[in-house]
């Protein structure tokens, strides 16, 4: 550690220009005739600025000075709100945190978002196609402060208070060149990379930040109102999620975090690595999950593991994501969509070398801490209202140029992590649970039913599994085809077990990092893996896909459509961005045999398909990955299936290249795309020449002796409910 007396010297100079920033930004406020939001510390009430005269003279247009007045209001106002916070004003009127909470994030909800200036369509509008993207920039990235704000950062809190004084600056006499703006934006972004990026990863892979962890222990998991300290956006979704937990006897919550952890673990002992090395875990969920986080945390520290909690991203630095940390509800989808890409304002060579020389920098900083990393615990939701986004030509878009870039930067910040983490050494967990608008009337029974799947007898399905491997694990190919409207068409070629007795193909997937069970999965060969993969409707990253269609050849997309807008430019660009990621094609990295019928039958008893999370869809038919295989980063490592059989299809042509050229190894993506049972006509595994096959499933039900039982939850009687005779019990 540094010396800690200059520690509080930094502490106390960013304190002054985090003062003197607050003072100015008020001035700009009053010069431009904003009411104001001067909060007094304890106080949490609003008074108005003195001398603000609205109808001073100015030499920016009205447009330019209601951008300005009003990005230097909601700024102001959040200085307030961090004085009310330090000084205990909402603890002690808790009734005043849910308008707080509204108001912070008020212009971006749906109905305001048109007439907001972080709507790029907005800002362009009103400020010109010159100004319009730069400035919904600045603002989208001073709406980062709320999370400095509640996490006390001063340093990032006074750096992006300056950023706005020194571009209002250059508007004082007038318009002033975009260029210049421009310029300003990309050197703040260059010059605070070292600062934004190390404290995101530090925050991750060292306990000693452990605020956020110390936050949540000390919750009070009675009071909904606890929720409104993280400064996350908090809905009905949350609170009630929150007021359920807080419902259940203390043994249900147990068992829920025992489920999220023993899978954590029983990764590393089923992967046959060493957790024993491991100090460090960091937990990701969402908000109202406080309860079963707790006995989470519990859990890890028994195991000798330290938790850690990063929020979501909210700065184009480290990209703005709702995935990949602690986060409440998105208060607009659009909005995330709209600035998915900011980046591209200032991503270029010089920009990705600073990136990566600092991202090398930190993890050399702390590397003893980043040896010592687990890997991730993960608690997703699902249930929220299906999101069709609106592509909107005034979005910051990354050129050709800036795609291969951020692939580039993707795959070498992937190469720095894994040297300095020790990829093969690392492991995770992933679980779900729905949220309330999943259905208001039966939110608690769905709940109880996804607990239910969640914990299922894992060694009954890993029987049933087995006896479906022992079958694939004959042929050298698989062929798949759709049912009714549905087109797929595709071949799978498969590995050449040389020792059949000591080998096999597919992996007898549990309960451990992928939770609930039910898939046997394998990396399929390339060559002679072709064919068309088609599905109706399906959600990926919380986006919805319409006749999702994509052509393989040797195992690599060659075409691709959707029909979820008006021309095919759209729909190919639309896919382009959320499937391929910017790649010019994406291998097939995984084909797998989803068995959780039981999950299955109560998507479809409930009627909530549309709304349902991929780690559990994926369980429900038969899925395809583009992208990487299973065993990125951790082919090498030797994993075997319950019956001891060494897992050998591991690799594909490109994660061959890993220790040659890891830059064209791997493509830092995976997506799952599910066909589901009603859309199936057939999967049957057959040899070379196709003089032997058996059918797998046939007509959306298991046809192979010995998996049978897997039927019972998919023969429903006429209310929709799963027979009686149901076998797949849970444990």
């Amino acid at each position: 550690m540094g010396n800690i007396w200059a520690d509080y010297d930094a502490i106390d100079l960013c304190e002054e220009r985090y003062g003197l920033a607050e003072g100015r930004i008020r001035e700009i406020a009053a010069e431009l005739g904003a009411a104001g939001t001067n909060s007094t510390a304890g106080e949490g009430k609003e008074t108005g600025m003195p001398g603000a005269d609205p109808n001073a003279a100015h030499p920016l247009p009205e447009a330019f000075k209601a951008f300005f007045r009003d990005t230097a209001s909601f700024i102001a106002e959040l200085c307030g709100i961090r004085a009310s916070l330090k000084s205990g004003y909402y603890d002690s009127h808790p009734e005043k945190w849910p308008e707080m909470n509204r108001r912070m994030y008020e212009d971006i909800l749906p109905d305001h978002y048109e007439q907001s200036f972080a709507n790029p369509a907005c800002a362009e509008r009103m400020l010109g196609a010159d100004f319009g993207s730069l400035l919904c920039f600045l603002y989208t990235q001073e709406r980062g402060l709320i999370a400095y704000v509640f996490e006390d950062k001063v340093e990032e809190l006074a750096a992006h208070m300056e950023l706005f004084i020194q571009v209002y600056g250059l508007f004082a006499e007038g318009l002033p060149k975009p260029e210049d703006v421009r310029e300003t934006l990309y050197w703040f972004e260059s010059d605070n990379t070292d600062v934004i990026l190390r404290n995101r990863i530090r925050g991750q892979i060292d306990p000693a930040c452990d605020d956020a962890v110390y936050t949540l222990m000390t919750l009070d998991t009675n009071d909904p109102a606890s929720l409104y300290r993280s400064g996350e956006y908090i809905t009905e979704n949350e609170l009630r999620t929150f007021r359920y937990l807080a419902s259940l006897p203390e043994a249900e919550i147990q068992r829920m975090a025992d489920t999220f952890t023993e899978g954590y673990r029983e990764g590393f002992i089923l992967g046959e690595k060493p957790l024993y090395k491991k100090r460090t875990v960091s937990l990701i969920y969402h908000a109202g999950f406080e309860r079963m986080m707790q006995a989470a945390v519990r859990n890890f520290l028994k195991m000798g593991l330290r938790p850690t909690i990063v929020r979501c991203g909210v700065s184009a630095v480290t990209g703005m994501s709702r995935t990949g940390g602690f986060t409440g509800a998105s208060p607009n989808p659009q909005y995330d969509y709209d600035h998915r890409e900011d980046a591209a304002l200032f991503l270029d060579s010089r920009f990705v070398e600073r990136k990566l020389e600092v991202t090398e920098a930190v993890y050399g900083e702390f590397l003893e801490q980043a040896h010592r990393y687990g890997g991730p615990a993960v608690l997703e939701v699902f249930g929220e209202p299906p999101f069709a986004p609106v592509s909107k030509k005034e979005a910051l878009k990354y050129s050709e140029k800036q795609q291969a870039l951020s692939v580039k930067l993707k795959n070498e910040t992937a190469r720095i992590v894994n040297d300095a983490i020790y990829g093969q050494e690392r492991s995770f967990t992933v679980i779900s649970f729905p949220v309330p608008t999943i259905d208001e009337e039966r939110y608690e029974e769905i709940f109880r039913e996804t607990m239910k799947v969640n914990t299922l007898d894992a060694k009954k399905y890993s029987a049933i599994q087995q006896v479906m491997i022992d079958t694939l694990d004959k042929g050298t190919k698989v062929h798949i085809l759709g049912r009714g409207k549905n087109r797929t068409d595709l071949t799978v070629q498969l590995w050449r077990l040389q020792d059949p007795a000591q080998e096999t193909i597919f992996e007898n997937c549990g309960a451990d990092v992928n939770i609930p069970v039910g898939e046997v999965f394998t990396s399929p060969v390339l060559k002679g893996t072709d064919g068309v993969l088609f599905v109706s409707q399906v959600y990926l990253q919380g986006l919805s896909f319409r006749n999702l269609e994509l052509h393989f050849k040797d195992g690599c997309i060659t075409d691709y459509s959707c029909s979820n807008f008006e021309t095919e430019e759209e729909n190919r660009a639309y896919i382009e961005e959320n499937i391929l990621f910017h790649h010019k094609t994406l291998p097939m990295g995984e084909f797998a045999i989803g068995t959780n019928t039981t999950a299955y039958a109560m998507i479809q008893k409930y009627q909530i398909g549309p709304k349902m999370d991929i780690l559990i869809a994926e369980k429900t038919g038969p899925h395809f990955a583009v992208g990487d295989t299973c065993y990125s980063w951790d082919e090498d490592n030797v994993t075997r299936n319950p019956d001891g059989k060494k897992i050998v299809a591991r690799e594909n042509d490109f994660s061959r290249l890993r220790k040659e050229d890891p830059s064209k190894a791997y493509f830092n993506c995976h997506t799952d795309i599910t066909i589901p049972y009603e859309e199936l006509g057939l999967i049957e595994v057959e040899n070379e020449d196709g003089s032997w096959r058996q059918a797998i499933i046939r007509d959306g039900r298991f046809a192979l002796e010995g998996t049978e039982e897997l039927n019972g939850p998919l023969d429903m009687d006429a209310s929709g409910m799963a027979c009686e005779s149901d076998p797949i019990k849970v444990g």
